[in-house]
């Protein structure tokens, strides 16, 4: 079928049904809609079978949704309704939500239903839940409200009456009002829940310093204590706060934009509270707060805390995992995950997995701290050789096997970091981005040895070049992926752990190890690893400092939330379903042995 997505935006959910469609072979076009206007010239210029709005802010103009069949995703269960379906589930402590694929109608989330799927509600953020559970929901119902279309005999059911008491219930906006933290009563599991239900947007707008933040995500601590509301330490660029009952560690903010003044930007809190006059409002100084470590090691971890980077061991495998807000990694991040890896490789371990968390992976250099630095493209500079110094230790380890552990979205230079590994294994659920041009950029990473020694030079070429979404079972097809884990995110760490280390229990493994280190000589010689990297670098360092390269209007509006003016021309293009698509097996190099 010919498939009209339109949506607010190109975001992980939209990508997500993108790649799946396409892998089911149909084709697809994609329109940003702003207003009823850009829905109706989209559906006159597509001429769809079907549209479906992934993720939509604004209503479907009645002259479209009465003329085409329009189809819905809400992220809530069967008679839900409302703009604030997962803030109302964290909230109110759901253990089962569900997301309903429903027919527009004249009232908002009120149509007929033509396909739902139950997911579970674990104790993660919004923006977590979201990009897992509710996207493997979400794919679930589409394809299954797709089929039932297609085949021309499924008549949708009414909602009336079918809500999980019995009754639809409408649930209002979410508003601050309800989000708001009382320091002096809260205890910690209710302030970790009211961050965790608006991590990524909107935050808990809270007052600090003498200033207005919005806190972004949160994490439980049970050794750290103080007066309520009290700032009582700091830890790799997050600060702790004490609760009624204990303390929780926040590790971004965002200033309260001023009226009329530019929009502000998220950043790692301690950034955030520091941030030079100019881009903020002028605030009183940080307080000298102590910085509290945590160990990598969770063998020596005591009590309830949170670490970005954690190492643990299990026979003859070692796990080095990592969660970044948002899957970004500073130039700060980038030089502790490498002293951290620098650390696990001098561990007597066989296989050394490298991610393992249920989300993000990876979106590698960290624009919203450049777009805040005094000299960004400095800060570009040192963050794409931080990254880059971080894959070359990857690519250069022969006395092990390492495993890339890709439980969420991977982008850019994150991708780059998986495909150093000697095998990437993938949870089913993620989306793969492995491209760099729609911010402007060339690329580093060693981008231009990984990707066509595993996919081959001519679908390198067109993945960077169209820049849209790979699938798990798409990335595996080509070669991106060496094994596709179909399983909840929850149970990801775990079947990893569990295929980690019968791979380093394997006889086999060893002869995989002693052949790694002639391969990497024999590739040294063919064309020195040094040699790609200065090759990315001398285009990417053009493209830093040059005030007029369209990367920096691209980073500031990506950072900065701007609204494109239309849909990007990349994904508004009709996009032909797998037969005709870079996804195509014929592209496929041999295996990497």
């Amino acid at each position: 079928m010919h498939i009209l997505l339109v949506a607010s935006a190109f975001n992980s959910l939209t990508q997500r049904v993108h790649a799946e469609l396409r892998d089911h072979g149909h084709s697809l076009m994609v329109r940003l809609a702003h207003d009823e206007a850009s829905i109706r010239d989209a559906v006159t210029r597509c001429a769809p079978d079907l549209v479906l709005a992934p993720m939509l802010k604004r209503a479907i103009p009645r002259d479209v949704w009465t003329a085409h069949t329009c189809l819905v995703v809400h992220p809530g269960p069967v008679g839900d309704r409302g703009p604030s379906s997962l803030d109302w589930a964290i909230h109110r402590n759901e253990t089962r939500w569900g997301v309903t694929v429903l027919q527009a109608d004249a009232e908002m989330d009120a149509g007929d239903v033509w396909a739902s799927a139950a997911c579970t509600v674990p104790p993660v953020g919004k923006s977590d839940l979201y990009r897992n559970e509710v996207s493997d929901a979400a794919v679930a119902a589409v394809l299954t409200a797709v089929e039932r279309f297609a085949s021309g005999t499924y008549a949708p059911r009414p909602q009336s009456g079918a809500g999980a008491d019995g009754t639809a219930r409408t649930r209002p906006y979410f508003a601050q009002e309800l989000r708001r933290i009382d320091w002096a009563a809260d205890s910690t599991e209710t302030v970790v829940r009211k961050l965790r239900a608006a991590d990524s947007r909107p935050g808990v707008l809270d007052e600090l310093l003498g200033g207005e933040w919005f806190l972004h995500g949160g994490h439980p601590e049970d050794e750290l204590t103080g007066r309520p509301g009290e700032l009582l330490a700091t830890r790799n660029g997050a600060v702790c706060r004490a609760t009624a009952d204990g303390a929780v560690w926040i590790p971004e903010m965002r200033a309260r934009r001023t009226p009329g003044g530019p929009a502000t930007v998220k950043l790692p809190a301690v950034l955030a509270l520091g941030t030079r006059p100019g881009l903020l409002p002028a605030l009183p100084a940080l307080p000298a707060l102590r910085e509290h470590p945590a160990p990598v090691d969770d063998s020596a971890r005591h009590g309830r805390t949170w670490a970005d980077i954690r190492y643990r061991e299990e026979g003859r495998a070692g796990f080095l995992s990592f969660s970044f807000p948002g899957g970004a990694m500073s130039t700060s991040h980038c030089r502790r995950l490498l002293d951290a890896y620098r650390a696990a490789c001098s561990r007597p371990t066989s296989v050394l997995v490298l991610g393992g968390s249920r989300d993000f992976f990876s979106n590698g250099i960290h624009l919203n701290v450049i777009e805040a630095a005094e000299d960004p493209g400095a800060e570009s500079w040192a963050n794409i050789n931080a990254m880059d110094d971080l894959v070359e230790a990857v690519l250069t380890t022969t006395d092990r096997m390492v495993v890339a552990a890709v439980g969420g979205n991977a982008a850019a230079g994150g991708v780059m970091l998986a495909l150093a590994a000697d095998e990437v294994w993938c949870r089913s659920g993620a989306v793969l981005n492995p491209h760099y041009r729609l911010m402007g950029l060339y690329g580093s990473e060693y981008w231009t040895y990984s990707l066509p020694r595993r996919v081959g030079p001519a679908a390198a070429e067109r993945l960077t070049r169209e820049a849209l979404p790979v699938s798990a079972a798409a990335g595996q097809r080509l070669g991106l992926v060496d094994r596709t884990l179909a399983c909840p995110p929850e149970d990801f760490p775990g079947e990893v752990r569990r295929l980690a280390t019968r791979l380093a229990a394997s006889p086999a493994t060893q002869a995989r190890i002693a052949a790694k280190k002639g391969e990497r000589e024999r590739q040294e010689a063919d064309r020195p690893l040094a040699a790609h990297r200065e090759e990315e670098l001398a285009r990417m360092h053009r493209t830093f400092f040059d005030p007029d390269a369209p990367y920096h209007a691209l980073r500031r509006a990506f950072v900065r939330k701007e609204p494109p003016d239309g849909t990007p021309p990349h994904i508004g293009e009709t996009v032909p379903g797998r037969r005709g698509s870079v996804l195509s097996r014929g592209d496929r190099p041999p295996a990497i042995k």
